[in-house]
């Protein structure tokens, strides 16, 4: 499996889901369960099959995190070089043909928020910006078109 490059935060952030999920989460099913359990006939009993089917759902991200955690390394982007696009750049782009500028920080999968300005480094801006220098143009497909990006600034967290 691949490495996933994380920041701090969002390494914590997994760790307190996945905390969360085994903790407390697994509490309050074993108590859905069980609750469904009292009102009798397993065969028929919508809430019992409903708390059973949360309970895989929640077991399968508790494995998911499991996984992610354990294959994450956490980065500094103070001892990154800014010189070139990296996972936890922070970049200013300038799309030519809307006339708008954007700023961007390349982050895993597991971390892209694109409400907060998180693009995930697997995404096409993303690859398409991964070792790029300020100055340097890339051209993107993407759904809607091709889009020409100009990078105008690198920056770190």
């Amino acid at each position: 499996m691949k490495v996933n490059y994380l920041s701090k935060e969002g390494y914590d952030k997994l760790k307190e889901e996945l905390r969360d999920l085994v903790t407390r989460g697994r509490k309050d099913i074993a108590r859905e369960i069980n609750e469904a359990r009292s009102h009798g006939d397993l065969s028929e009993n919508a809430e019992y099959d409903a708390a059973k089917e949360a309970q895989g759902k929640m077991e399968a991200r508790i494995s998911e995190l499991g996984k992610i955690i354990s294959n994450s390394r956490v980065l500094d982007g103070k001892n990154i070089d800014n010189s070139k696009v990296y996972v936890l750049s922070t970049v200013t782009i300038f799309n030519r043909k809307s006339k708008k500028e954007m700023k961007y920080t390349l982050v895993s999968k597991d971390e892209a928020d694109f409400n907060k300005g998180k693009i995930s480094v697997d995404s096409p801006i993303g690859k398409a910006l991964m070792g790029r220098e300020v100055g340097d143009v890339v051209k993107v497909k993407v759904p809607a078109g091709t889009l020409e990006l100009e990078i105008r600034n690198i920056e770190r967290l």
